[in-house]
């Protein structure tokens, strides 16, 4: 078998594979439902009280820097 048709059967081959998980993407998207961000942390929360785990912060906190503060007054301004 020459070089090419090497190539051309494994090219095929390459092909119904992708078409075959294109098709498992789309059954498993079909599936799955938007959910919330609210339930998401709400859930995330409860389990890791139920693991024991401690929370240590509960709003990330950007630092005060002078570019910091003039980024966001720009972007509050933008609009």
């Amino acid at each position: 078998m020459s070089n090419e048709a090497q190539l051309t059967e494994q090219v095929a081959s390459l092909l119904a594979e992708v078409k075959g998980l294109r098709l498992k993407v789309k059954r498993l998207t079909a599936k799955t439902t938007d959910v919330p961000e609210e339930h998401v942390a709400v859930i995330a929360a409860a389990v890791a009280g139920y693991l024991g785990q401690d929370q240590s912060r509960s709003q990330f906190h950007y630092p005060a820097s002078p570019s910091w503060q003039a980024n966001t007054r720009r972007e509050q301004t933008r609009y």
